[in-house]
């Protein structure tokens, strides 16, 4: 079974109905790749053979080869989406993912760089050197606003409202929300694109403000990987991706007196139980201070 039956259809409902952002409908698609794949290897060749039995023994499959919790919750909502939509579209009677529990919901708290951490990789960066300026301009951008990677990587010169220094983000599902972005990241863009940026962009090369060598947008991975340069460089041992910068923009703001309401909104959060994640991140530095300068904590 190379692909499930309607997969195609589902896909394209979720794309052009529920307006789902590329990474998630590609999330989904590998998803449904991988139970494809799963049923295939015990012969079962029709959806209609599927029943709940069949799909609690895939879930613990992804347990057992080490999916966390939160990536085993995806799976299960792509695979309700799917059933339900067959249901829908009269190809079986029952939806088989109406009796599965999905993993408990553990609340995590996402690693955050203290403020001396961020300036620490951002005095990394040596900006006499190629693409300093560049890789400069994109991190104080990444800590400016919060962004995603993937917002990131898509930033355009017409999101940036330069009067205002506010920037116009398009975030998950085509959601639109604008976030300050301040003087110091400003200035830093306005640097590279009159230094660096006229020497990387090509003849096709669009409205994209960070560019790799080749004249195109910087891919997440290649964020990724320069972030990590710059972490390897300023002697910081923690794991830092660019969603750290993002976890530390919210939880920064809060730890500055921001309330919850606009964090959310500046993050791009539909749910504000999202947002508060970051008030734990807040309650765990409390904690910290607590532990390390209370005379009945001392040892």
């Amino acid at each position: 079974m190379k692909e499930l039956a309607y997969q195609s259809m589902f896909l394209a409902h979720l794309e052009l109905e529920k307006t789902l952002s590329t990474n998630t409908l590609q999330s989904y698609q590998y998803d449904l790749k991988r139970l494809a794949g799963y049923l295939d290897d015990r012969g079962v060749g029709d959806v209609r053979e599927v029943d709940a039995g069949v799909l609690s023994g895939y879930l613990r499959s992804l347990y057992d080869v080490g999916f966390a919790a939160t990536s085993v919750q995806r799976c299960l909502s792509a695979l309700r989406g799917y059933f339900a939509f067959l249901v829908s579209e009269g190809v079986i009677q029952t939806d088989p993912t109406e009796i599965l529990e999905g993993p408990r919901s553990t609340r995590y708290l996402p690693a955050v760089l203290s403020v001396e951490e961020i300036l620490a990789i951002l005095g990394a960066i040596d900006d006499s050197k190629r693409l300093g300026t560049r890789d400069r301009a994109m991190l104080e951008t990444l800590y400016a606003t919060g962004m995603r990677v993937s917002e990131l990587s898509s930033f355009s010169f017409e999101q940036i409202l330069d009067d205002e220094k506010l920037v116009r983000i398009l975030g998950k599902g085509s959601k639109e929300r604008l976030v300050p972005i301040g003087d110091i990241a400003l200035e830093w863009i306005s640097r590279y694109s009159q230094l660096e940026r006229p020497l990387l962009a090509r003849a096709l090369t669009g409205s994209t403000v960070f560019l790799n060598l080749r004249g195109r947008p910087l891919s997440r991975m290649g964020i990724w990987k320069i972030i990590r340069k710059y972490v390897r460089l300023a002697n910081i041992g923690k794991k830092v991706s660019p969603h750290t910068f993002r976890h530390s923009f919210a939880t920064h703001l809060l730890e500055g007196g921001a309330d919850l309401r606009t964090v959310q909104e500046m993050l791009g959060h539909a749910n504000i139980v999202t947002t508060e994640i970051y008030t734990h991140v807040d309650r765990e530095y409390l904690k910290e201070v607590h532990r390390s300068f209370h005379p009945r904590f001392r040892k």
